[in-house]
């Protein structure tokens, strides 16, 4: 994806509805787009929809109108009635999914042609993405749609992701906008928590972590977001989170989590990103190229407790021109060379203690939603009121 380059005319140009729709169908003929159950759904609902309302408005004919007959009603009246009403409700719910199905061919047509003219693909869908971030690894249902993929300067993903937990009446879909940028190298587990968007519950994310992990920057940072980063690994952070990236965070992506994580950056909000609005798209484009200019200083990062077993060896006299061995020639003694100090850098990567934080049980949001539950049971029940008029 090429950030300073943003075309938002395809969201908002006209679209005749038969290209959208001849569009579709190559979409679907060519498997690029899944094939749906969403007229046979709708059929169903309809045929559905008409066998209940013929049997409940033929009850109430004969239970409400009957009465006002002297007698029996008039059979045909009554089948005329009854076909008409059920009728009119199929008639409207026919038009409601053709009207979704439409705006649906509409959306993808629009989406399709905006990410080729910012130098993207758009993908309708995928189920359970292969991403390492947290909210990626959670409940069921998996899936990620309206997925824009760029590849230039370096590999950036905008799609919305839905999941669910719980079962039953319990069962709950969290939605989520994300973008997920590549990194050259990977870097240390890393979360920051946006202030602006937890509630007095805390924070919104799926996951809490242990507050010995909770890092304070300089400056104004900490009010804006919580750094989270591995025990040990706090100047390591503090190489990564400089005052320039905090500005940059801080001016661009105040409302938005973030997670550091393997070789991605992760952007996340609690809403759609990938959507028609060209204001919404405005916004993550400014903060993907804010930070995009930032990032390669972040490559140059190392973890030095890879460098640790050749510092081993340094320290038993490989490096330094006077180690014993063998030198060139094949003769037993001191070395007469030493290897270049860039051969003891250590190699990208994070070592076990730094690819993962800690998480914990969030104890003080379930003790809030548990009081917030016992009072409004004890209001519902009366208990308060039977108290106070002792």
């Amino acid at each position: 994806m090429s950030t300073p380059a943003f075309d938002a005319r395809p969201l908002t140009d006209p679209v005749d509805g038969a290209t959208a729709r001849a569009y579709r169908r190559q979409l679907l003929s060519t498997g690029r787009a899944p094939k749906t159950a969403g007229w046979a759904a709708g059929c169903l609902i309809v045929a559905v929809v008409g066998v209940f309302g013929l049997v409940v408005v033929n009850l109430i004919f004969r239970l409400v109108f009957a009465p006002f007959f002297e007698g029996s009603p008039p059979e045909g009246a009554g089948s005329i009635a009854i076909i008409l009403v059920v009728g009119l409700i199929a008639v409207g719910l026919t038009a409601l999914i053709v009207k979704a199905y439409r705006n649906g061919s509409v959306r993808w047509y629009r989406l399709d042609h905006f990410a080729r003219a910012n130098g993207m693909t758009w993908y309708p869908q995928a189920s359970n993405p292969p991403l390492p971030g947290m909210i990626f690894s959670l409940g069921s249902s998996r899936t990620a749609t309206d997925i824009l993929r760029g590849e230039q300067p370096r590999l950036v993903e905008f799609g919305n992701y839905r999941y669910t937990t719980g079962s039953g009446k319990n069962r709950t879909t969290h939605r989520w906008g994300y973008v997920a940028i590549r990194l050259g190298t990977p870097l240390p587990h890393i979360v920051l928590d946006a202030e602006g968007n937890n509630t007095f519950l805390g924070t919104n994310l799926p996951q809490t972590f242990d507050k010995h992990q909770r890092l304070s920057l300089e400056g104004d940072f900490d009010k804006y977001f919580s750094l989270y980063c591995p025990e040990g690994y706090e100047q390591d952070a503090l190489y990564l989170f400089t005052p320039d990236i905090m500005a940059r965070f801080i001016d661009n992506a105040a409302q938005l989590d973030v997670e550091i994580v393997d070789d991605w950056l992760f952007l996340y909000g609690k809403r759609d990103f990938s959507t028609l609005d060209p204001r919404t798209w405005g916004w993550l484009f400014s903060v993907v190229g804010a930070l995009m200019d930032k990032l390669a200083q972040w490559e140059r990062w190392r973890d030095d407790r890879l460098a640790m077993p050749a510092a081993g060896a340094a320290a038993s006299g490989v490096v330094g021109g006077a180690a014993s061995g063998t030198s060139p020639d094949g003769v037993a003694g001191a070395l007469p060379f030493a290897p270049p100090v860039e051969a003891l850098r250590p190699p990208p990567g994070v070592a076990p203690s730094g690819r993962r934080l800690k998480t914990a049980v969030p104890w003080a949001t379930i003790l809030i939603g548990g009081a917030i539950v016992i009072v409004w049971f004890a209001l519902q029940s009366g208990v308060f009121g039977a108290i106070f008029s002792r």
